[in-house]
């Protein structure tokens, strides 16, 4: 798991400067999600957010079909991101938990992004709509979600 250096998430230059990957997977997630859902490349994804129990760090916004997951990392099994995430948070918080929800909200809408103590759009040094496109349209979905797919029948067969 991937840990920034105090201070970048405060300072719009070098948050911005991070690598996509960093940027959308520390604090612009739901940006990744809401441009996705906005012209989704697959079709029946919706979103869902990770939230930590109360006073801890470690939320997250991703898009889903049920099954299958994208985020920052890519297309996996939901069920793995989930593993990921938990893993990750409670290694470095001791009982780290968190519950998942459906997202009931405009991702893309800055008055009610804030009211979740998330950022809006306009609230980063740069617009990051077109920054979440491009990493979108980088991805060939449907050869990636089926890699996820086969890895995860893989990950089956091999258990037994």
């Amino acid at each position: 798991m991937y840990v920034l250096k105090p201070g970048i998430k405060r300072d719009p230059v070098r948050r911005w400067a991070l690598p996509d990957r960093i940027f959308f997977g520390h604090g612009a997630c739901h940006i990744l999600a809401g441009v996705y859902l906005a012209a989704p490349p697959l079709a029946r994804f919706y979103a869902e957010r990770i939230i930590p129990a109360e006073g801890l760090p470690g939320a997250h916004v991703y898009v889903t079909d049920g099954r299958l997951a994208f985020d920052y990392h890519g297309y996996s099994l939901r069920t793995r991101l989930l593993a990921h995430h938990r893993r990750g948070w409670a290694a470095r918080f001791e009982g780290w938990e968190g519950a998942v929800a459906p997202v009931d909200f405009p991702l893309l809408d800055t008055s009610v992004l804030n009211a979740r103590r998330m950022r809006g759009p306009d609230q980063y040094l740069h617009d990051p709509v077109p920054r979440a496109r491009s990493f979108i349209d980088r991805v060939d979905h449907a050869d990636a979600a089926g890699r996820a797919l086969r890895r995860g029948l893989e990950t089956v067969g091999s258990d037994t």
